[in-house]
């Protein structure tokens, strides 16, 4: 993979918001919907979405700037994985001449490391990387056996989700990096946040593909609202439906049900629906609650006409102590 910074087009100074913005941009044109003639923008928009994983994170920038992980997020080597640089530069002060000591490279000249001190190489790199499995490789060094192959690198998805689909658990449709596309199952107890491990769908590697991990984003509604498992939603009543009682339709996450109010219902009476909530982690769900709102007309003088003479027989501010 190539750097992320030259992926996404910025520079190494750039801000959160520049690699926000860049990333977009390139997202737009790179999904595999919009270029589905074009056989490399699959693999383009995965390589996009990973270095932005990078990036996006502070942690994981902060180091990768420090050469401490690479461009997938994995551990660099030390010295950059090569060995330990300089050891056989041409400057004649690397201590090791070919010819020298047991495998050829043993003894040491007056000019390595410190003059004429005895210091064992072997033990300097067990030091740096370990001890092995007890053995020695041929030059004395003592290095520890190559490491097992790497996984591909995960990559990360945003799904946003309608607030009744994540409510109901409606299956969602994901494109993946490759183009592909999969119905998504939501699980229990859904919140805004929750992410979701695909396995095997990240990028490949020599020892099996990375995993993709997807974050939900339920997005809100214009009149239902989540409180915990529950939905909350205020419903407006006419004058005559809370005087006499009616039976008024209401909307729920599952489609419209019938309520009864009772006669004589007062504005912010809660009323109860059972199991029209969010799905809860432990099973079920919860409730969706209802809490009545009178609306008057616009015209209140016919109502004002009919009211004359009446007035209310308590004190309804009572419990307010006034």
């Amino acid at each position: 993979m190539a750097d992320p910074y030259a992926t996404l087009g910025v520079s190494r100074s750039a801000s959160e918001a520049d690699i926000k913005s860049a990333y977009r941009k390139l997202a737009k044109e790179l999904h595999p919907d919009r270029n589905r003639d074009n056989p490399t923008a699959a693999e383009r928009f995965g390589r996009l979405t990973q270095a932005y994983d990078l990036l996006s994170d502070k942690g994981k920038r902060a180091q990768f700037d420090r050469g401490e992980i690479d461009e997938d997020g994995n551990p660099a080597m030390p010295f950059g994985g090569g060995g330990f640089g300089g050891a056989y530069g041409g400057g004649g002060r690397s201590g090791m001449r070919p010819g020298q000591g047991p495998g050829g490279y043993g003894a040491r000249d007056q000019q390595g490391f410190g003059g004429g001190d005895d210091m064992d190489l072997g033990d300097l790199f067990e030091g740096l990387f370990g001890r092995g499995s007890g053995s020695r490789s041929s030059n004395g060094f003592g290095r520890q056996s190559a490491p097992p192959p790497r996984r591909g690198a995960n990559i990360t998805y945003k799904l946003a989700v309608p607030f009744i689909d994540a409510a109901t658990r409606a299956n969602q449709r994901i494109t993946l990096a490759d183009g592909k596309t999969i119905d998504l199952s939501l699980p229990e107890g859904l919140e805004n946040g929750t992410q979701m491990r695909l396995k095997g769908k990240g990028q490949p590697g020599p020892s099996g593909a990375g995993d993709g991990l997807v974050t939900i984003e339920v997005l809100p509604h214009p009149f239902f609202q989540r409180v915990g498992d529950d939905i909350r939603l205020d419903l407006p009543i006419a004058l005559d439906e809370a005087v006499r009682g009616a039976k008024v339709k209401v909307p729920t996450v599952d489609g419209p049900v019938m309520l009864t109010i009772a006669p004589g219902s007062s504005s912010g009476k809660v009323l109860r629906l059972k199991g029209r909530g969010f799905s809860r982690k432990t099973g079920g769900r919860g409730d969706q609650l209802v809490t009545l709102a009178i609306v008057l007309p616009e015209d209140i003088a016919d109502l004002a006409t009919r009211l004359e003479g009446w007035t209310h027989p308590g004190n309804v501010r009572s419990r307010l102590g006034v």
